[in-house]
C-alpha cells in the first residue's frame, strides 16, 4: 500500500525588479539537505548552485537566477527561507555603543524589503558626453567570490559585467560591450579617472538592496542600538 502524500502550501510574492507576481513553496526536506551540506562546504560554487537549485523547484520553474538581479535573488530565497523555517530568524549582532557586545536579536523576515537608494540611476555620466547603461549583477556575477560580495580582488570583473552599454556624444555612438572581450572592457575600466570611477561606484552603492533596520538594547550598557542590516548574509549572521 503506498503512503499518502503530504500537501504543501504555495505562497504568493511580488518579484521586486518586475513587479511580476509568482507563486512559491517551501523547501522540502530533500532540498534544505542540500542546502546544508553545500554550507558546510564552505565552496562558493556549490552554495550558488544549491541556491539558484531550490528558487528555480520552489517557484516552479518561474525564476531563471542566471539572468536575474542579485537583489531578486535575495528576496525571493528569504521569502522561501521564511516560510520553511520561520519568518523570525535569530541572528548575533555587535553592539555599536561599546563595540564588543553581541546581542541576540530576533528579525521579522516578512518585513524585510528591497530598498533603493537616493538617486538611483542605470545611467553613468562620465563627462565629456560619455557616460554607461548598467544592468544589475546577477548571482552568477560571484561564480568565484563570496556571494553577493564586491572586494578588491573581484571588483573589475564584476563592473565589466554589469556594464551594458559604452555611449558617446551623449549617446549618438553606442558601444554593446557584449561585442567585447571581457579584457577590453576591464581595459576600459582601467583608463577611467577617480572621479569617473566614484560615479560607477555610486551605481552599486545605491542599486537596490535586502535592506532592514533593527533596533535593539545593549543588555550590559542598556543604551538603544540600530543597525541597517543588508545583503542576504546579514539575516543569516
Amino acid at each position: 500500500m503506498a503512503l499518502p502524500k503530504i500537501n504543501t502550501p504555495t505562497y504568493e510574492l511580488v518579484v521586486p525588479s518586475t513587479d511580476e507576481k509568482i507563486k512559491y513553496r517551501p523547501f522540502l526536506v530533500k532540498e534544505e539537505k542540500v542546502l546544508m551540506m553545500a554550507l558546510e562546504s564552505k565552496e562558493n560554487t556549490q552554495i550558488i548552485n544549491a541556491v539558484k537549485e531550490i528558487v528555480r523547484t520552489c517557484t516552479f520553474e518561474a525564476i531563471d537566477l542566471s539572468s536575474r538581479p542579485m537583489f531578486d535573488m535575495e528576496y525571493i530565497f528569504l521569502q522561501i527561507r521564511s516560510k520553511s523555517v520561520g519568518e523570525v530568524s535569530s541572528i548575533k549582532l555587535l553592539a555599536p555603543d561599546d563595540g564588543k557586545t553581541y546581542c541576540n536579536v530576533d528579525i521579522d523576515l516578512s518585513k524585510v524589503e528591497v530598498e533603493v537608494g537616493e538617486g538611483h540611476t542605470p545611467v553613468v555620466d562620465l563627462g565629456d558626453k560619455m557616460g554607461l547603461v548598467m544592468d544589475y549583477p546577477t548571482i552568477d556575477s560571484f561564480d568565484s567570490e563570496a556571494m553577493s560580495e564586491i572586494n578588491a580582488s573581484n571588483m573589475l570583473d564584476v563592473i565589466a559585467s554589469c556594464i551594458s552599454q559604452i555611449t558617446e556624444k551623449d549617446g549618438e555612438k553606442v558601444y554593446e560591450t557584449k561585442d567585447q572581450t571581457k579584457k577590453e572592457v576591464i581595459d576600459f575600466i582601467e583608463q577611467m579617472n577617480t572621479k569617473q570611477f566614484q560615479e560607477i561606484q555610486k551605481f552599486f552603492d545605491t542599486m537596490p538592496k535586502l535592506k532592514h533596520e533593527v533596533k535593539f538594547t545593549n543588555p550590559k550598557t542598556k543604551v538603544e542600538n540600530k543597525v541597517t542590516l543588508s545583503g542576504l548574509n546579514d539575516f543569516f549572521v
